[in-house]
């Protein structure tokens, strides 16, 4: 997943405002995201940080993007 900084903004405010997840939910999955090099929205999933279906809604979306 390539996202400009512009569409990383607006990605965070989709999981913030969508899918009612907290700063500190989107900061755990991204400092993971550095260390096991997965996808953001895999890695949400991974940790427990969204369901099946919040990970459908990212990947709509993120193909919307």
């Amino acid at each position: 997943m390539m996202l400009t900084p512009h569409s990383d903004t607006e990605f965070i405010n989709f999981l913030k405002k969508e899918l009612l997840l907290t700063s500190c939910d989107i900061s755990v999955a991204v400092r993971k995201s550095s260390l096991d090099k997965g996808p953001l929205p895999m890695l949400l999933w991974k940790y427990g940080l969204v369901d099946i279906e919040q990970l459908e809604r990212i990947f709509d979306w993120l193909e919307k993007q």
